[in-house]
């Protein structure tokens, strides 16, 4: 028990590490391996604490091995490209959301309780959402620009990060909004999917934190 407590609130530490950096300091070529580095670290920790097996574990491996490509490349050529930043990034956002999950529902079959432990996966969860929105954001930017922010001709990485946040909490703030179908439905998509999770899983757990079924 301890050691799923400590490894889910390793994997909300990280992951609230990787969108801090990413949203506060500036895009540079240690910035963007500090931040492949973190998110890959994220996923393996996300897959070793759900401990699930197969295609998980394959792509957790994967992005240890862009990281090590990454970083050979930095020192040799001198920068990081973007490519190996997008491809953890898609990986992380694409398994680790699905591995917590089912070692989620594993654990609550087997534990019939609620604990801090499911309340910090339950969490990272959420946080790993937004960042999967803002990478559906990115390819969408990187297809058309123009067809993503009204007031942005060409955005980075950050400011899809923070639209992301923002539509997934629905602040609405104003400042970005989006201009196209694919950009709008994505948006859309995610206000529902935030609130409808926010309602019902998140405060389900909270409810029934340490509650025990017989």
């Amino acid at each position: 028990m301890r050691t799923k407590t400590v490894g889910y609130g390793v994997v909300l530490v990280l992951t609230i590490a990787s969108i801090a950096l990413a949203l506060s300091v500036s895009t540079s070529d240690g910035t963007r391996f500090a931040t492949i580095v973190l998110q890959a670290a994220t996923l393996v920790a996300a897959v070793r604490t759900a401990d699930v097996h197969g295609g998980t574990r394959l792509a957790a491996v994967a992005a240890v091995l862009v990281v090590l490509v990454a970083g050979l490349g930095w020192a040799i050529g001198g920068d990081v490209p973007a490519t190996p930043a997008a491809i953890v990034n898609g990986l992380l956002v694409g398994v680790a959301p699905v591995a917590i999950a089912r070692g989620l529902l594993r654990d609550l079959r087997e534990q019939r309780g609620v604990t801090i432990s499911t309340l910090a996966g339950v969490l990272a969860v959420y946080l790993l959402a937004g960042m999967f929105f803002s990478f559906l954001y990115g390819v969408v930017g990187a297809v058309d620009p123009d067809r993503l922010f009204h007031q942005l001709a060409d955005s980075t990485r950050e400011d899809q990060l923070y639209f992301s946040f923002v539509t997934l909490c629905t602040v609405g703030y104003g400042d970005l909004t989006p201009v196209g179908g694919w950009a709008r439905g994505i948006a859309v998509t995610e206000m529902l999917v935030g609130q409808i999770y926010l309602v019902t899983i998140v405060s389900l757990i909270v409810s029934n934190l340490g509650a025990r079924r017989g």
